[in-house]
């Protein structure tokens, strides 16, 4: 398993940073980072096989790349088609570039689809300090009543639009040798675009191995389930391809919200989540995730990176200690 983190602003000083703290890649989520796809609407090939060489010249990889959402197209409004013919080309370009794997954002959270994002989104205080998100259920729903959501998404019609674009958007990737993910919706509310029971739908619906989830741990475990069945349950469908790896503190059924936690201060045993994915088989990416706020750090959160960084390499270094059947997995 690799460790990877998210891009930051990838310039000399934050690439040395990663490679000496022990980061394998990225997941390249910021689009000023291949400027193309703003200016021309999709991402161009000799651009990030340029960023792919100079990435790998600090002894890193590109592990994923999110282009931006197709807004449009997710809406229905006019101008959706031409969104949807150019992320077909960036992710021709992006497979031909050798970035394995492609995040499409099907979201409308930056319109204000997910009230759990826009309401009630505190801060939690934590040792020594320390801060991280916060989410209270009963005070969003406060919030929604003195303040509609900004968004309010038809999320049957969502589903379709969006089944529809995997679809065109498969054929694409398998020629062209990379697959797509999806995030499920944060916080997992019933009603958001992608609840647990869509996102966990939408991969029988498209069926292919172009195809899959970017199982992010924090948000799974926010919705009370057993994480180490659930792990399981998404590993036998051969959906999990990409995993968020963060730690929280609480569960939406069991109290009403959550905090974002630091790897080692949550209600999860991260080294038995280790344990369960290496069991189920997976050998992919754990992508750092919604680093904690620590006192003192660099712009680019260079002392939380490190912290994570460290803590996962640590887990893993154990793991690879401990034979496979030597301990029972949870």
């Amino acid at each position: 398993m690799k460790v990877i983190l998210r891009d930051a602003d990838l310039s000399d000083d934050y690439l040395r940073c990663c490679a000496q703290i022990g980061c394998d890649g990225f997941d390249v989520m910021n689009a000023r980072n291949f400027p193309s796809v703003l200016e021309q609407g999709y991402v161009d090939l000799n651009e990030m096989r340029a960023l792919r060489q100079r990435i790998e010249g600090w002894g890193m990889s590109i592990h994923c790349v999110m282009p931006p959402a197709p807004v449009r197209y997710l809406q229905g409004a006019p101008g959706g088609e031409a969104e949807a013919e150019n992320l077909g080309r960036s992710v021709e370009a992006l497979g031909r570039a050798g970035v394995p794997l492609v995040m499409i954002r099907a979201h409308l959270v930056e319109l204000g689809s997910n009230p759990g994002r826009t309401h009630a989104r505190g801060k939690g205080v934590h040792r020594g300090g320390y801060t991280g998100t916060r989410f209270d259920l009963a005070a969003m729903r406060r919030e929604l009543e003195a303040r509609p959501a900004d968004c309010v998404v038809d999320v049957e019609a969502h589903y379709e639009r969006s089944l529809r674009l995997f679809r065109r958007l498969v054929p694409i990737a398998a020629e062209h040798g990379t697959r797509l993910i999806l995030h499920p919706s944060d916080p997992p509310l019933h009603d958001s675009e992608w609840s647990p029971r869509r996102w966990s739908d939408i991969v029988d619906d498209v069926a292919s191995p172009h195809f899959g989830l970017l199982y992010c741990i924090g948000t799974r475990f926010e919705t009370g389930i057993n994480i180490y069945d659930d792990i399981r349950a998404f590993a036998r469908r051969g959906a999990i391809l990409h995993t968020h790896f963060r730690n929280v503190r609480g569960t939406i059924p069991a109290i009403g919200g959550y905090d974002e936690m630091a790897l080692g201060d949550g209600d999860m045993n991260m080294f038995k989540i280790l344990l369960t994915l290496r069991a189920a088989g997976y050998d992919g990416g754990l992508q750092v995730d919604h680093l904690p706020v620590f006192a003192a750090d660099t712009p680019f959160k260079g002392i939380a990176s490190g912290y994570s960084v460290a803590y996962i390499r640590a887990l893993l270094a154990a793991l690879e200690a401990v034979p496979a059947g030597a301990v029972p997995v949870p």
